[in-house]
């Protein structure tokens, strides 16, 4: 499953606001993740030099998350009232464990809403937060429902990564939050001396952290802008359906081991954004996951199914039959440089211990 927008590097939007990366520079436990070269990479794809941003441990979780469920909590209580206060969201583990933590290092309570299929393990790590988990007999939309009806309360905040109609200050907070992996990422690639990406690849579940990523290298005041391609699993993919379509839809979801992807509507925040700036979307399967992590494993990065989803994407797009008209749309050759998002450690997703009997 293939999309792509030849003019996307034509379109130009805002920037996002500086004041997040500042806030998370300020916190004690911050420091910028690593970005890993892996020559064994580029060699494989026929590029210049692969990186690989590596959210295996950040803010003391093991992926992205924290990043804008702390900023977005911040947001939020500035100016509110003394008093206490329970922050909610839905999750399919990594964000409602982000909030989870940050409720406590808070002295806030957190309920979370866990939809089917998300594994016991990522369960227990969100209620040993001290948080509230409500398991939800159904998909991930369900559980986002069930958990905007319970912060509509004078005493609870709605801490939700997705947008729709009418709630999408919060998501905004949040993909500001994202905007500090990016700079580091401008920083890193400098230090290393590889300039500009012409490739960044990115996981998709509603789009949050991919419009963060577009937003970011589609406000560049300068220099070439890097071709933007979005990963997702076949059996949720709800970005892709959406731009095929040119209009939001929402997708019937079913079971894969990239449980943070397994999201059937995309942010109504992040939809116009993704459909204008992103160059191309593709699909994956479970068993391309699986391949991609085991790689990242042996390349000594620690990952789980969804922080495998870009390299599995860029593998698609670069092999098989078509190979040589994506790679050309994206302006990839022999020198170009790649970044791939891995959102997630292993210990993140219990599920990757499974992902070889998919």
């Amino acid at each position: 499953m293939w999309w792509s927008h030849p003019a996307a590097r034509s379109w130009t939007c805002a920037p996002a606001p500086a004041e997040a990366r500042a806030y998370h520079a300020a916190l004690s436990d911050y420091h910028p993740t690593p970005l890993a070269e892996l020559p064994a990479l580029a060699e494989e794809l026929g590029l210049g030099r692969v990186f690989v941003k590596d959210e295996s441990a950040r803010l003391g979780l093991p992926a992205f998350k924290a990043l804008g469920a702390t900023w977005a909590v911040h947001r939020a209580l500035e100016g509110r009232a003394a008093g206490p206060v329970t922050l909610v969201c839905a999750t399919d583990g990594n964000h409602g464990r982000a909030v989870a933590r940050t409720a406590r290092l808070l002295g806030e309570r957190a309920h979370v809403f866990v939809p089917q299929g998300v594994h016991p393990d990522a369960v227990r790590a969100i209620a040993a937060e001290q948080a509230e988990v409500t398991r939800v007999p159904g998909p991930y939309d369900d559980a986002v429902r069930r958990a905007a009806e319970a912060a509509a309360g004078p005493d609870a905040i709605l801490i939700q990564d997705s947008a729709w109609p009418g709630y999408e200050r919060v998501p905004a907070w949040i993909v500001e939050g994202y905007s500090t992996l990016c700079a580091e990422i401008d920083a890193q690639l400098a230090t290393a001396g590889a300039g500009l990406p012409g490739l960044v690849a990115v996981p998709v579940g509603v789009g949050s952290l991919a419009q963060a990523v577009v937003t970011h290298y589609r406000s560049r005041p300068s220099g070439p802008p890097p071709a933007l391609l979005s990963v997702e699993p076949e059996s949720a993919a709800c970005v892709l359906e959406s731009l095929a379509r040119d209009e939001l839809r929402t997708v019937s979801t079913g079971g894969t081991t990239m449980a943070g992807l397994n999201c059937g509507t995309p942010s109504s925040l992040a939809w116009p954004v993704l459909r204008r700036g992103l160059d191309a979307a593709i699909a994956v399967t479970d068993a391309d996951s699986a391949r991609a992590a085991a790689t990242l494993a042996e390349l000594g990065i620690s990952c789980g199914p969804c922080g495998a989803a870009p390299l599995a994407g860029i593998r698609a797009a670069l092999t098989g039959p078509g190979a040589r008209d994506r790679r050309a749309l994206l302006g990839l050759d022999q020198d170009s440089v790649v970044v791939l998002l891995s959102t997630e450690g292993a210990a993140a997703n219990p599920q990757v211990r499974d992902v070889g009997r998919t």
